[in-house]
């Protein structure tokens, strides 16, 4: 058994911009506001993020910048992937030099590949890493669908350790569990699943939402942990309206919008994606307010 790189919440978090480059001060000061609000781990670099119109030079820079502030309090999981295996292994190796505690690498997107091109593509990435690598299966914005057998073949690779499951279908994680048992951990990418992949035996999950309410999100993955899903299904049905404002558009434009409304940086994306539309920021910034997050 591979021991989990975390258990419960971690925020993918968004990177704070100006018109000019990254905003360190308002990356410094929502670090701390996540860590201060009970958050597992922190994951930079992701889709949420916005890795795929940062330069890789800048993107290792918001990872060691991430991990000298973070200052192993929790772990920090780097998104490394791409659609170009030799991309991904030379932003892995960054990352791992940045300090990094894990990597976070996608499934090709665009590309389509095979099942036999997945493994050897992620057997690539772990063979050079010096950190635990989670798989990540997100077929929505891919147009790939990592296998649960595929998955329990990589299970084999002794840092290939977890995989984040964002495919939205239960009986595959199902399968996953059964296929993998303890030899992977699995972590939702899908927020309005995390108590049901929780219920099933998935270590946790790598949230969207957790930018937006860190600590009802902890207290969510708390209660599951402790047992009690009664009161994580209380939590999993009150954050709901929050989440789908959240995916009313597509991520990272409400994540950004809601997190530059709460004070951490403007809400300034990099094309191809633009700001939210008005009438979905007022729905966000309602269900906001309900749950009691200060604008």
């Amino acid at each position: 058994m591979k021991t989990p790189i975390f258990t419960g919440m971690a925020t993918a978090i968004v990177t704070p911009m100006t018109e000019t480059g990254v905003d360190y001060e308002a990356l410094e000061r929502f670090l701390e506001f996540q860590i201060e609000s009970g958050i597992n781990a922190i994951v930079v670099m992701g889709t949420t993020g916005e890795n795929a119109t940062i330069e890789p030079e800048d993107q290792t820079r918001v990872i060691r910048f991430t991990v000298e502030k973070v200052a192993r309090r929790v772990p920090v999981i780097a998104g490394t992937g791409t659609n170009n295996t030799q991309h991904v292994l030379t932003n892995t190796r960054n990352a791992c030099q940045a300090g990094a505690d894990a990597v976070l690498v996608v499934t090709p997107y665009y590309n389509k590949a095979t099942q036999n091109g997945l493994i050897q593509h992620f057997t690539q990435v772990a063979d050079v890493s010096t950190v635990p690598v989670i798989l990540y299966n997100v077929p929505g914005r891919t147009g790939v669908n990592l296998l649960p057998k595929t998955v329990a073949k990589l299970a084999q690779h002794p840092r290939i350790a977890a995989i984040k499951e964002a495919s939205g279908n239960m009986a595959q994680m199902v399968e996953l569990k059964a296929l993998c048992g303890d030899e992977i951990a699995i972590y939702s990418g899908e927020d309005a699943l995390t108590v049901p992949f929780m219920a099933m035996g998935g270590h946790g999950t790598i949230s969207v939402m957790s930018n937006v309410a860190p600590r009802e999100a902890v207290a969510m993955t708390d209660a599951c942990k402790a047992g009690d899903y009664a009161t994580a299904a209380m939590w999993q049905c009150k954050l709901l309206p929050l989440i789908n404002a959240l995916f009313s558009e597509v991520n990272p434009i409400p994540a950004k919008a809601a997190v530059s409304a709460m004070g951490f940086g403007k809400e300034i994306l990099r094309l191809p994606l633009t700001p939210m539309e008005d009438g979905n920021r007022a729905k966000l910034l309602e269900e906001m307010g309900k749950l009691g997050i200060s604008v």
